[in-house]
C-alpha cells in the first residue's frame, strides 16, 4: 500500500468506546446543553465518558467549568497532530466524566489542513488509541459537540462517530434544518464513513403550554419514527442557569425536571446501545 492510499484509507473501527456526535447546523437546538448534561448523566449511571469539544466557541469546555486560561492543550492541537488526544483531557468535576476542550484556533483548523489527503479523518485516528494502555478506566462513550455548521470540523466529528445524536428544538422550521441534516450524514456514510448511522433525535426545549411545540413533536415523530427518543427535554430556567456557574445541571440542581429528563435520555440510549449490540 503506497503512503497516499494509507492516507486516504478509513481507519478500522475498534472495540473501544462508542462515539456519539451530537450534530446540528443551526445553532441555539440545544446542542452543547445536551453534550454537557447527557455526559454528565451517563458518568452518573456508571459509564467513563469523554466530552470533545469542537466548537470553537468552547461553550461545553466553560459548561463543564474549565477556565480558558487552564486550555493549554486542546482539540485543535489534536487535530492538527500537535499533541496525542489523552495529553488534551482534562477532568471535570463530574466522577468519570472528561473533556477535550476547545478554543478559538479551532476556527482556522479547516484553511490550514484543506490541502491535507486525511483531512476528514483527523479526529478518527486520534481517537484510536484513547484507551490503549488505561484498563478499566477506559472511555466507554464519546460524545462529540460539534459547532452549528457542516464545515471540515463536524465532517471529521461525523468520520469519526459510530452514530449522529441529533438535538432538535421544537420549533417551526425544525424539520427543514432535518432534511439538510439527514443528507449530510447520507454523504458522508457513502463516502467516509459506511458505518455511520443515526442515533437518534432529541427533542429539546419543549414548552407543553406552546400548541406549536406539541405538532413539532408530532411531525417529527411522524417523519423519523422509532429515531425519535421518547423522552423530550423540556423548557428550564435552571438548564438554563447552570452553565453561568460552569456546571452541569445535574450538578447545580439534580431534583429540577431539566435534570430527570436528561437522566432518562442517558437510560434509553443505553437501552438502545444494547438493542443495536444484541442485533
Amino acid at each position: 500500500m503506497s503512503e497516499t492510499e494509507s492516507l486516504l484509507r478509513a481507519p478500522e473501527p475498534d472495540a473501544g468506546p462508542r462515539v456519539l456526535a451530537l450534530a446540528n447546523q443551526k445553532g441555539g437546538v440545544g446542542k452543547t446543553t445536551t453534550a454537557i448534561n447527557l455526559g454528565t448523566a451517563l458518568a452518573a449511571i456508571g459509564e467513563n465518558v469523554l466530552v470533545v469539544d469542537l466548537d470553537p466557541q468552547g461553550n461545553a469546555s466553560t459548561g463543564l467549568g474549565i477556565d480558558r486560561k487552564s486550555r493549554n492543550r486542546s482539540t485543535y492541537d489534536v487535530l492538527v497532530g500537535e499533541v496525542p488526544l489523552r495529553d488534551a483531557i482534562q477532568a471535570t468535576a463530574v466522577p468519570r466524566l472528561h473533556i477535550c476542550p476547545a478554543t478559538m484556533d479551532l476556527s482556522g483548523f479547516e484553511l490550514q489542513i484543506a490541502n491535507e489527503k486525511d483531512r476528514a479523518y483527523r479526529l478518527r485516528r486520534a481517537l484510536e488509541n484513547v484507551n490503549v494502555g488505561a484498563g478499566e478506566t477506559g472511555f466507554t462513550y464519546v460524545l462529540v459537540d460539534c459547532p452549528p455548521s457542516l464545515n471540515l470540523v463536524t465532517v471529521n466529528a461525523m468520520a469519526a462517530a459510530h452514530s449522529i445524536l441529533v438535538p432538535l428544538q421544537c420549533e417551526f422550521f425544525a424539520l427543514e434544518g432535518l432534511s439538510q441534516l439527514i443528507k449530510t450524514v447520507e454523504q458522508v456514510k457513502s463516502t467516509l464513513n459506511p458505518g455511520l448511522t443515526i442515533h437518534g433525535i432529541v427533542l429539546t426545549m419543549y414548552d407543553a403550554r406552546n400548541n406549536l411545540a406539541g405538532q413539532v413533536v408530532a411531525d417529527v415523530r411522524g417523519f423519523m419514527g422509532e429515531k425519535v427518543y421518547q423522552t423530550i427535554i423540556p423548557r428550564n430556567v435552571r438548564v438554563s442557569e447552570a452553565p453561568s456557574y460552569g456546571k452541569p445541571v445535574l450538578l447545580y440542581d439534580l431534583k429540577c425536571v431539566g435534570s430527570q429528563a436528561y437522566l432518562r435520555l442517558a437510560s434509553e440510549i443505553i437501552q438502545r446501545e444494547r438493542r443495536l449490540r444484541a442485533a
